[in-house]
């Protein structure tokens, strides 16, 4: 079976290595359409159907992953930040409080389609003013939902649930929906 995943993020990449050592990267090239009316889960999810589909269209012999993740605020949907001072804002917003980091992900090859999402928890460190402007500086906020990598130290205090998923793929999830679709059971 082939494997295609529906995302640029070298971060996406290296977890999917966990469940399938060979796959092609073709990244959904389409706009998001972000529909604020729906729940968060139902957006991620609907993000993540849209990639992989988008991506199915070109290779429908493949099985195609695709996923998006969402931080959420304050009943706010926090994307990737525009710029340096976006990411600044928003890391002083999250400074010291909790949120949720919402992965969907879907799954689809020319049988079946699958798509759940996973959630987690979050809490921040109390991040000095000084320690974002660095954090900023270092570039590795300006790619990633919420402005921030789970990996990165000094950010995050606590979290509960998949750490996979606040990375941008949650593993135990994607192997679940790849179980569910897989035609040589």
């Amino acid at each position: 079976m082939e494997y295609v995943l529906a995302s640029a993020s070298p971060r996406r990449r290296e977890l999917l290595r966990q469940i399938v050592t060979a796959f092609e990267v073709l990244p959904a090239e389409g706009e998001e359409e972000v529909n604020l009316s729906l729940f968060p889960e139902k957006m991620a999810c609907a993000l993540a159907e849209h990639k992989c589909d988008e991506v199915f269209e070109k290779r429908p012999n493949a099985t195609v992953i695709g996923c998006d993740t969402i931080v959420v605020f304050d009943k706010e949907i926090l994307g990737k930040p525009k710029d340096s001072a976006d990411a600044e804002r928003t890391l002083k917003r999250l400074s010291g409080k909790t949120h949720l980091v919402i992965t969907g992900v879907c799954v689809r090859n020319r049988y079946m389609k699958a798509v759940d999402f996973d959630r987690t928890e979050v809490t921040f460190n109390t991040l000095s003013d000084e320690f974002i402007h660095n954090y900023v500086l270092s570039g590795s906020p300006l790619d990633k939902a919420g402005s921030y990598g789970i990996q990165d130290e000094g950010i995050v205090k606590q979290y509960y649930g998949s750490y996979t998923n606040v990375v941008g793929l949650p593993v135990t999830l994607t192997r679940k929906l790849l179980d569910k679709i897989r035609v040589d059971k």
